[in-house]
């Protein structure tokens, strides 16, 4: 996850939407019913990490296929008024800029300690050099810096771990 927003560039995540929503097939063809509300409305749009050079360095590996999982603490979310992701939920992605860039679909989510983070999932975050050695070097070191107030780092910090399959990515 990173920082969730819809207020940063409402109309150019309105127009993303608008194309992504058609060519990722998340629309209905209207008819007699029209629209359904959830094709109307942007899903929330976030970007990667804590900094637009990490929201950049992770949207690169998402567009060249490596990234297809990302993590983020539990806490995170509940500090950010969020819901923890679950299979089936859209969200664009924003480039460093705050640009929209991808959308994504959830296809897998488990809630396990940062011990428990397995090899495979390290795999598919697709950072570093792909081993669960340097995801979990990496990940501790981001979850110190970003972990929310009245929180503390240990091996037993509830991780979300997502895997996200891309449905439609902007150049």
């Amino acid at each position: 996850m990173g920082t969730v927003t819809n207020d940063e560039d409402p109309q150019g995540i309105d127009e993303f939407w608008q194309v992504a929503r058609v060519k990722g097939r998340r629309t209905t063809l209207g008819g007699v019913l029209g629209e359904t509300p959830a094709g109307a409305v942007a899903p929330p749009a976030w970007a990667f990490g804590d900094s637009p050079e990490l929201a950049d360095e992770l949207l690169g590996l998402v567009l060249e296929g490596t990234k297809t999982a990302t993590a983020d603490l539990v806490w995170t979310y509940a500090a950010a008024g969020e819901p923890v992701p679950a299979v089936g939920d859209l969200s664009i992605v924003l480039d460093g800029s705050g640009r929209p860039r991808v959308l994504l679909r959830t296809t897998k989510v488990e809630v396990v300690p940062f011990s428990a983070v397995t090899e495979e999932h390290a795999r598919h975050e697709g950072e570093g050099d792909r081993t669960l050695a340097s995801w979990r070097a990496d990940h501790e070191r981001y979850f110190r810096r970003t972990m929310p107030d009245g929180h503390s780092f240990d091996e037993d910090v509830p991780v979300v771990c997502e895997r996200f399959k891309v449905l439609y990515s902007r150049p």
